[in-house]
């Protein structure tokens, strides 16, 4: 089988899309030999390497964040060409634009089925600006808008991968058709306890260890509720001087709110912009005492899972599409979205025999959420998308 995956949300310094491709190759190495992998995604400019059954194409396309890395791929007939030459099996799209589009209209004229991965709910972002500047109206028409968008582009592909049941549940409200509820996973032989981190990491770093440390890894994007972060470890740092220490591991547009809360905090705060090293990460993941996540619009929330998986339990905001894959007690969650809750969240579960839970939890998240499991399902969706597809 040959497996053409064309996206948009991939840079050098991407996070959960990126995992989830490499992964993917890695398991088509290890289980399929014999298949072929095409990766498009645009770039600074136009190549094409060949990585064992990988061939990655970019194309090259205009930078749109100069922090993330993001670019948006214009060239459309080059992403035609490359399927005509490559002539894969199946495409998936993993982004909701104009690549997604260009996905269904070639994949139709080359008889190649095209399945979509709806990695993020795209429209929560528009409707969020929406009510916070505009009236009931405005608001009801851009759900209108958003919700027929969704049903439009998605209907037209054979499947379309939802990575929550929860969120599945809503695009087939929405009208979409096809929806197919597919997990994301770990890594576990990378992914583990490993007590030996904790001193490494914080020397390393300069963390003292009598310091409770709080871990958050992720864009630092408004979508993803850091302010929220930033300002409950500021309520943490009055309430409770001297004995919280953050570290965020990520970049993107509010940098600036972090490197305040760097000089605020004076020695409390530490920052990395980038680990793209799994092994790394899962030792950065081992040396915190609690990982903090407070996005309320999580389509799944990979990163809470990799830091279970290492033995350190998660703390966020109740309500999101994340909380079914939380496999410790949420009952200390913040109820809402404020900086009092979270930072109150924090101190409860802070009290806790956190590496009582951390060894539980760790071991539901490796028995249940392998890549293996992840793909050997995918790729049965594949075949049977493949089997009945008629042009």
């Amino acid at each position: 089988m040959k497996v053409c995956d064309l996206t948009q949300f991939y840079s050098p310094v991407s996070g959960g899309v990126k995992r989830y491709l490499e992964q993917k190759v890695a398991y088509m190495t290890r289980f399929c030999p014999s298949s072929r992998h095409v990766l498009i995604i645009p770039g600074a400019e136009t190549a094409h390497r060949v990585e064992g059954l990988a061939s990655v194409y970019t194309i090259q396309s205009p930078l749109v964040s100069r922090t993330s890395r993001y670019r948006v791929l214009l060239n459309l007939p080059m992403v035609e060409r490359i399927l005509e030459e490559e002539r894969p099996d199946i495409i998936e799209s993993g982004d909701p634009y104009q690549v997604a589009w260009k996905a269904i209209v070639s994949g139709r004229s080359l008889s190649i089925p095209a399945v979509g991965f709806y990695h993020s709910h795209f429209p929560e972002a528009y409707i969020r600006s929406v009510a916070k500047f505009f009236g009931k109206i405005a608001l009801h028409i851009t759900e209108e808008i958003a919700q027929r968008y969704v049903r439009a582009l998605y209907n037209r592909f054979e499947r379309t991968m939802v990575p929550s049941p929860g969120l599945a549940q809503l695009l087939g409200e929405w009208g979409v058709e096809n929806a197919v509820n597919i997990d994301l996973g770990v890594d576990p032989e990378i992914f583990r306890p490993d007590t030996s981190a904790r001193c490494t990491v914080r020397s390393e770093l300069g963390i003292p260890g009598n310091r409770f440390l709080l871990l958050y890894t992720g864009r630092l994007a408004p979508e993803k509720n850091v302010k929220t972060l930033f300002s409950a470890f500021e309520v943490l740092s009055k309430e409770c001087p001297g004995k919280y220490h953050l570290l965020a591991i990520g970049d993107g547009a509010l940098r600036q709110s972090l490197r305040k809360l760097q000089e605020a905090a004076d020695g409390f705060v530490s920052w990395l912009p980038y680990c793209g090293d799994a092994g790394r990460l899962a030792d950065y993941y081992r040396a915190a005492d609690l990982f903090v996540h407070p996005s309320v619009n999580e389509t799944f929330g990979l990163v809470t899972l990799e830091s279970q998986a290492c033995g350190t339990p998660v703390v966020g905001i109740r309500g999101s599409y994340m909380d079914r894959i939380i496999f410790s007690d949420q009952t200390h969650w913040a109820p809402e979205n404020t900086a009092g809750a979270l930072a109150g969240a924090i101190e409860k579960i802070a009290g806790s025999d956190l590496a009582a839970v951390g060894r539980k939890v760790s071991e539901e998240v490796r028995s249940r959420y392998s890549w293996n499991r992840v793909f050997s399902h995918l790729f049965a969706i594949y075949q049977e998308v493949i089997e009945e597809y008629n042009p």
